[in-house]
């Protein structure tokens, strides 16, 4: 593994404190981790850019889907998991998952999380999108995410986690021989520590979330900027599969200039019976796919924009009035209270709807066990690509795979803890640089790549308006190089740069991998090439940030991942 030597313009550190891991986040992934780390008897330290449960978890309204119920297997649900990756999972990956997420979740709910159950104290199963059996288990109706993150948060206080608060993680450090070696991290002006410091350690963990932000209108919150990406790629690690961002279909609409996130309407609206309808109530998805409304969310949110073109429609609709008024009320509080708020009442009105940016399906490449291409660094969660997802994720998969594969993570290090402490390795971190030699954008230019990536990089995509895209991005890439080489100047650092920043450099990845990948398949819709390509195209797109901060681009030989360590088979157990 090479590193690139380029960090984030910012201050050297001016405080440190040591540990044995560093989690970066605080959503499922990673304060599973910690809790897990903490039991192995490890010191860790949870860095976290907001509070505690800001992240994209506390948002997520469906559930969490296990072969729990009567008559479901592993083998279902994986096959599910197949059909919706669309010939790019990883079958091992996915196997792991779907055999090792019914004991998660109970250990989540060992750990406190309370999930709603019927009158016999049972745990209640929904349906979603992809899914041919109900498996999905919820809290709260609609606020599944909410009541994970309560339990979570908890029990990592009780236990006595160290906790950063509003720490926006910059660079990972490493060692003369590219290990890693901690992280620094800039705290917002709260708690113990102030302004640019690190946290030393020998493994760290990212689960920093999503980069939905790189969009106009998207269900993420505005915490979700890419960071553990672009982080990772400064590091000398490898992403793969970033072309593949699934919109959700049914995005609260809120009008064409709305910006930033959206309220979402569940999946599980629909599960429970809810039809998706055109403005004259014409039923669209029947007849398109043998699950309907229920097909898998690439497919659905393919029919209603192709719906919306026909019709030179802004949105379209989700009718679920016939539910009445005590489902709503019962069932999806959440999501009713969001609509009444903008001044739609989905009891005696459809709702408008369309589709937003949600979730990233690729990321931060790793094995089974959690690794990266670069020793002492993991990732789990949306900020990973794990082989899971493929070319679109199925429903309800992203809070099951922050579980088990948190929990992979912790086996994997407390291994090499033991290792390390029987060679004595404590890696040294090479020292911070002097000068700036990676300019920061300014604040302004997040809106500009949003409008960049939501024209060029959206729902649906062609070779023209990708280049255009790729050609605008390098632009602001290549005036901010400029910049610095002509009076070594660059933007102010500070949290908004630094974020700009980071969302520059995975714009730049996912436009160049979806501008490669010639075919449409799964949540990459390509208009030029409207069919699925297997011949060409049933393999991955592995990127890498060269020294120079251009991109090196391959495509793997098949759908298997090559593996992250030189002497390791494909993806061991």
């Amino acid at each position: 593994m090479t590193s690139t030597g380029i960090r984030l313009h910012a201050p050297a550190p001016g405080w440190s404190i040591d540990a044995d891991v560093v989690v970066v986040g605080s959503g499922v992934a990673g304060l599973t981790a910690a809790l897990r780390c903490e039991a192995a008897g490890l010191t860790t330290v949870v860095v976290t850019k907001a509070l505690l449960d800001d992240g994209s978890t506390r948002w997520a309204q469906g559930g969490v889907a296990a072969a729990l119920g009567e008559g479901d297997t592993p083998e279902q649900h994986l096959d599910d998991t197949l059909v919706a990756g669309v010939g790019l999972c990883d079958e091992n990956a996915v196997r792991i998952l779907v055999t090792e997420g019914p004991d998660a979740v109970r250990r989540l709910i060992s750990t406190g999380a309370h999930f709603d159950t019927d009158a016999d104290g049972d745990i209640e199963l929904t349906r979603e999108g992809g899914h041919h059996r109900r498996r999905i288990v919820h809290a709260g109706g609609d606020a599944t995410g909410a009541e994970i993150s309560r339990a979570l948060v908890e029990a990592a206080r009780a236990r006595g986690v160290r906790m950063i608060e509003n720490a926006l993680v910059l660079d990972l450090l490493t060692d003369a021989e590219g290990r890693t070696a901690g992280v620094t991290l800039h705290v917002m002006g709260e708690g113990q520590h102030d302004g640019v410091g690190a946290v030393h350690a020998p493994a760290v963990v990212l689960a920093t979330g999503g980069m939905g932000q790189v969009f106009s209108a998207t269900t993420n919150p505005a915490v979700s900027t890419g960071d553990g990406v672009a982080l990772a790629l400064r590091a000398g690690a490898e992403v793969s599969d970033l072309e593949f961002v699934q919109f959700h279909p049914t995005v609260l609409f809120l009008g064409p200039d709305a910006e930033g996130q959206q309220p979402l309407v569940s999946e599980a609206v629909r599960g429970e019976g809810a039809h998706l309808v055109d403005a004259d109530g014409v039923r669209f998805m029947v007849g398109q796919h043998e699950l309907a409304e229920l097909a898998p969310r690439d497919i659905v949110a393919k029919a209603i924009t192709r719906r919306m073109q026909e019709q030179d429609a802004e949105h379209m609709f989700l009718d679920a009035r016939h539910f009445g008024a005590d489902m709503w009320e019962h069932r999806f509080p959440t999501i009713l209270a969001a609509c009444r708020a903008h001044g739609i009442d989905p009891v005696t009105e459809p709702i408008p709807i369309a589709p937003a940016a949600h979730y990233a399906s690729g990321g931060v490449r790793t094995d089974a066990r959690g690794r990266t291409t670069v020793p002492g660094l993991y990732a789990c969660g949306e900020v990973a690509c794990t082989g899971v997802h493929g070319a679109n994720r199925l429903a309800s998969n992203s809070l099951l795979e922050g579980l088990v594969y948190a929990e992979r993570i912790v086996a994997d290090i407390t291994e090499q803890h033991a290792a390390d402490l029987l060679h004595a390795r404590v890696p040294v971190p090479v020292p911070h640089p002097d000068e700036p030699d990676h300019p920061l954008q300014t604040p302004e230019a997040r809106f500009a790549i949003q409008r960049i990536m939501t024209e060029g990089a959206g729902v649906l995509r062609s070779a023209e308006s990708l280049t255009r895209a790729a050609e605008q991005l390098q632009r602001l890439h290549t005036e901010a190089r400029e910049a610095l080489a002509e009076n070594g100047k660059t933007a102010e650092p500070g949290v908004d740069t630094w974020e700009a920043t980071n969302l520059l450099c995975v714009a730049r990845v996912l436009v160049e991998a979806a501008l490669r990948r010639a075919e449409t398949r799964g949540c990459h819709w390509r208009e030029d090439h409207a069919d699925r390509d297997d011949a060409n195209w049933r393999r991955h797109i592995v990127v890498r940030l060269n020294p120079d901060r251009s991109l090196a681009v391959r495509t793997t030989d098949t759908a298997d991942f090559p593996p992250t360590r030189p002497h390791q088979p494909s993806q061991e157990q």
